[in-house]
């Protein structure tokens, strides 16, 4: 079938294929970046291709598209509030954790949490995710999360008549990644991280066999740049249960964020469910 001329490169998957291919995402998907992540996870089953082409207005579309950056296609997932324009909408990207994909926010009911943020009168926005890899870092395997992030994404969105990114957040691994990009992007509005996978160690960065050497890991790992965050778009939440939690608290110390809440919960899709609509509110507060 001819693509419509409104349809850039890339398929948008119809609205039950997406319901079908969130489903079957399942509960395990964003199991990332705790203590099992010393061996890489298995990640989500793909999305079943669509049947036919939809446009490019639904509040929901998933897409293909090729990252010369990442030398690879990559799944575009745009999420928007129901019943909202697209057209014009500023654009938070997400982030996510080791072992998952873009796919995986389809199942953490950020569509529902972006409704809830318009109900209560907050202006809309989009969320934007990309799949990455290596902690969203060049660890020299000719793949390039961050160029992508900066230099392609742009692009992807202005082609859907959406704005350029102004708010980031992030999901375990995604969260180091999206600390690591707002050191170079310093008029984000927001950032938001949650269960943000940071090392305080290089013993500990190491185990996860991602990095070159110690000098590659120092510099990219957040924990050792917190001079380059700013505090008033900086939120940070984490299960007092996590993995990561240790290292996240030294981060809130560290960087004294306008929101750093550490709560009961684990490292797992329950408790980001939980917490989604206040990552929401707090990106569509500063977005406003």
């Amino acid at each position: 079938m001819r693509r419509p001329a409104a349809e850039e490169p890339g398929h948008a998957l119809n609205r039950r294929g997406l319901l079908l291919g969130a489903a079957a995402l399942g509960g395990s998907a964003l199991l990332s970046a705790c203590g099992a992540e010393k061996a890489p996870l298995v990640g989500p089953p793909p999305v079943a291709p669509p049947t036919s082409p939809t446009p490019l207005t639904e509040a929901v579309t998933v897409q293909k598209m090729r990252s010369a950056a990442r030398n690879r296609d990559v799944n575009l997932v745009i999420i928007a509030p129901d019943g909202v324009s697209r057209v014009g909408l500023p654009v938070c990207v997400a982030l996510h954790g080791r072992g998952a994909d873009a796919r995986t926010f389809l199942n953490l009911d950020v569509q529902n949490a972006l409704n809830q943020a318009v109900s209560a009168g907050l202006p809309a926005f989009a969320v934007a995710a990309v799949d990455g890899d290596n902690y969203w870092v060049d660890v020299g395997k000719a793949d390039d999360p961050q160029r992508m992030l900066a230099d392609e994404l742009p692009g992807w969105l202005s082609q859907r008549q959406l704005r350029p990114p102004s708010a980031m957040f992030g999901i375990s691994m995604g969260g180091f990644g999206a600390l690591r990009y707002a050191r170079e992007h310093k008029n984000l509005k927001a950032v938001a991280v949650a269960s943000a996978a940071l090392f305080v160690s290089w013993s500990d960065a190491k185990s996860r066999k991602v990095f070159a050497d110690r000098e590659q890991w120092e510099s990219h790992e957040p924990l050792l740049h917190t001079g380059d965050l700013s505090a008033s778009s900086t939120g940070v939440w984490c299960g007092s249960s996590d993995p990561f939690a240790r290292a996240d608290r030294k981060l809130i110390k560290a960087v004294q964020p306008a929101v750093g809440k550490m709560s009961e919960g684990e490292h797992n899709d329950d408790y980001w469910r939980g917490i989604m609509p206040e990552m929401m509110k707090f990106v569509a507060e500063r977005l406003a």
